[in-house]
């Protein structure tokens, strides 16, 4: 028990970007000056990085572990030693060309909205939007569409979930996932807003029926289940605090701008369904893939 133990790594780590609400156009703007000024206090704290850092980061593959704040890194739920967090997803990779496309978006919403950051990274955007060329590196991480919550494991249940995903997941068929809409979620304690690509068209229907099949084992289990109507998607930014207003308003801003100028298009952009993986800890298991094309 002591070696599966350390093979997963430190118990109970987890991540910001998995159990998200869908915004609300309701929020008080009394609560969004409040973490404004919350934010400015903190990012007193340490001067933003040199942009050259980003390269070491970016080419050792270490963005996870990359934090720029103290502090900034809140647990979903409390730490239990011999628990582990568990994270079921879909490995989603952006194209080269739509990646310099969404770049230019999230520089103009960065520059209406203060203290973004970008997802896992934790890199400040007004330092990544001096440089394009390392802002699109740095998406050149793998993102995720998460099939399940983010929900702490027990040790004993780590086999058992493992090996029945595998189960139920790995008849998988190739599809494509297209990202069509930029939305703002917010997570469940309102500590955290996210700006991210929803899938609403093609990849929706496949995509809730892995989910359907990874809330039966977390029923099995006793985990909690994933949101009863899921939004699938991946997140790129966030924000402390629920600052959905000031956030979609910059978003609706912009892409009003993209309409009038005959520049939205029907997607963003497509995917290849390529597999799906489940982290457990610092240990991360295929459920599926398929062959590369």
């Amino acid at each position: 028990m002591e070696a599966l133990r350390a093979s997963y790594g430190d118990s109970s780590s987890d991540s910001d970007t998995d159990d998200l609400s869908p915004a609300s156009s309701t929020s008080e703007n009394s609560s969004e000056k409040s973490t404004a000024r919350k934010q400015e206090k903190e990012s007193i704290s340490l001067p933003p990085p040199p942009l050259a850092l980003l390269d070491s980061i970016v080419s050792t593959g270490s963005l996870d572990f990359f934090s720029t704040e103290p502090g900034i890194r809140v647990r979903n739920f409390p730490h239990i030693d011999g628990n582990y967090a568990l994270h079921v997803y879909i490995p989603v990779s952006i194209p080269p060309l739509p990646k310099k496309e969404i770049v230019c978006f999230l520089k103009r919403v960065a520059s209406v909205v203060p203290h973004l950051h970008l997802v896992e990274a934790d890199v400040p955007l007004s330092i990544l939007c001096k440089d394009d060329q390392k802002f699109e590196r740095a998406l050149g991480r793998e993102f995720h569409i998460s099939l399940g919550r983010n929900v702490p494991l027990r040790v004993h249940q780590i086999n058992s979930v493992v090996s029945m995903l595998r189960q139920k997941l790995q008849l998988q068929k190739r599809y494509s996932i297209d990202f069509n809409k930029w939305e703002v979620f917010v997570n469940d304690d309102c500590t955290r807003s996210f700006l991210s690509l929803e899938i609403t068209t093609s990849g929706l229907s496949e995509i809730s029926k892995q989910i359907d099949a990874v809330n039966e084992v977390y029923k099995l289990h006793n985990l909690p289940e994933f949101y009863k109507d899921p939004r699938p998607h991946i997140s790129l930014v966030w924000a402390l605090g629920d600052i959905r207003t000031s956030l979609k308003g910059a978003v609706d801003g912009e892409l009003r701008k993209l309409r009038a100028g005959s520049c939205v298009q029907n997607r963003i952009f497509t995917s290849k369904f390529g597999g799906i993986e489940c982290k457990i800890g610092n240990k991360t298991h295929k459920i599926c893939k398929l062959p590369d094309e």
